[in-house]
């Protein structure tokens, strides 16, 4: 999907005046509306003194007469919404702020049982395709930045909220769970079976072996005069160093011979050493005891303690330094799978329909099940409100449009007067 045919697609965004601006525009309709009052008042006084010398101000006195009480009668209809007309508490008057709690309990209702309707919903979420928008908008390289930058703030902020104390006891808590109440002894037994039976074990005799020879290769005099000092003083001199030389050299041979022999008497000693061993690990109650007691041992020393600090400042630190650098392996690879899962869910017409799906009915689910909290906060907020705050934000809200209610009770008004007057005199000629 391009970036054009994306942008197309979003509808229109509306410019939504401020408060200020609202408020400008009321008190110039006010205005207006006052001044076309004014202006009938003034021509219905002119018109009703020269009528009886120019008697077709008759009819230019009744226009002026139905557009002034066309203006009062409107003006105080509008008022009424929101004060007291001129200050006097006439019943019914002063709706808002006297029924404001009423009302905010009505648009509540109102928004719960209309807006957030199981069809209307779903429908709308169905209609919107929400996948492919997200993933259009996840596809692209800057906004997969973006929210990667903010989750690893999230990240960081969670990482400095937790309290390495309550870590750690999690951490040794689920070490002494399941590390340490589980015996040892059978489950070591069991994965030492299968090792030497794989054979395992021999690559580490390889290893201890070749360290070994070269060790003794390196370090001659290591043998010094191990043998020669326990040969009886009368043997000469010259003897104790070919002894303790043939020593040295036996002993290299040997360890040679266990290298280049995989069928060697030593390394089979060692493959059926194992082999017992691992079996005594799940079946002597001896060895096991032993096991379970250097496991108690270990249970009962601070090093538990030790290793869950250890562990968790190092992945404290290593989070915290990953999440904090831009070019850490952490935050490429979480852009990249950001990405790739926003490039999967334009491009995979079933993933989409099962994100739909599922982002479809949660919602449905939050609505069906906390429509009533939901809307509540309507009711709520509106209860919260001053009600002479509340009647300013309507009164801002709608108060422009409806001074062209006043305005047009006027122009009606002088029209409805005007036509009562003209009929009335044809009327009285006609009789």
């Amino acid at each position: 999907m391009s970036t054009a045919s994306t942008t197309s697609d979003r509808p229109a965004v509306r410019y939504v005046p401020t408060d200020e601006e609202r408020a400008v525009a009321l008190r110039r309709m006010k205005r207006i509306a006052t001044t076309l009052l004014v202006i009938a008042a003034v021509v219905f006084a002119i018109a009703f003194a020269l009528q009886d010398r120019y008697p077709w101000l008759g009819y230019v006195r009744a226009a002026a007469e139905g557009a002034m009480v066309g203006a009062i009668a409107d003006w105080f209809a509008v008022t009424a919404l929101f004060r007291y007309p001129l200050g006097i508490k006439i019943p019914h008057t002063a709706i808002i702020p006297t029924r404001k709690d009423e009302i905010g309990a009505t648009l509540g209702a109102f928004v719960e049982h209309e807006f957030l309707s199981d069809e209307v919903v779903t429908g709308k979420l169905r209609s919107i395709g929400i996948a492919r928008r997200v993933g259009g908008w996840l596809a692209e390289p800057a906004n997969a930045e973006r929210l990667t930058a903010e989750a690893s703030v999230a990240a960081r902020g969670i990482l400095t909220l937790l309290g390495d104390d309550d870590v750690e006891d999690v951490i040794e808590r689920l070490a002494r769970r399941h590390l340490f109440e589980p015996e040892w002894g059978p489950a070591i037994g069991r994965v030492g079976a299968r090792l030497v039976a794989a054979g395992q074990q021999r690559a580490a005799i390889d290893v201890v072996v070749e360290k070994a020879e070269g060790w003794l290769e390196a370090h001659p005099e290591a043998f010094g005069r191990m043998v020669s000092d326990r040969l009886p003083r009368w043997v000469p001199g010259f003897v104790d160093r070919f002894v303790d030389d043939r020593a040295q050299r036996e002993i290299l041979a040997f360890v040679r011979a266990v290298r280049a022999d995989p069928d060697h008497p030593l390394r089979l000693a060692v493959d059926r050493w194992l082999a017992e061993l691992a079996d005594s690990l799940q079946h002597d109650g001896a060895t096991i005891a032993k096991v379970e007691a250097i496991k108690a041992d270990l249970l009962e020393s601070r090093r538990v303690r030790e290793f869950a600090a250890e562990a968790w400042s190092s992945v404290k630190h290593t989070l915290e330094s990953a999440l904090e650098d831009p070019s850490s392996e952490l935050r490429q690879a979480l852009q990249q799978a950001v990405v790739e899962v926003g490039a999967r869910l334009v491009a995979d017409e079933r993933l989409a329909q099962k994100v739909d799906e599922w982002v479809t009915d949660a919602a449905a689910y939050v609505v069906r099940n906390y429509r009533h909290e939901i809307a509540g906060v309507i009711t709520e907020t509106v209860e919260r409100w001053d009600p002479r705050e509340t009647t300013e934000k309507l009164e801002l809200q709608v108060g422009r449009d409806l001074q062209f209610i006043r305005i047009n009770g006027t122009v009606v008004g002088a029209l409805a007067g005007l036509a009562i007057f003209a009929l009335a005199s044809a009327v009285q000629a006609l009789v």
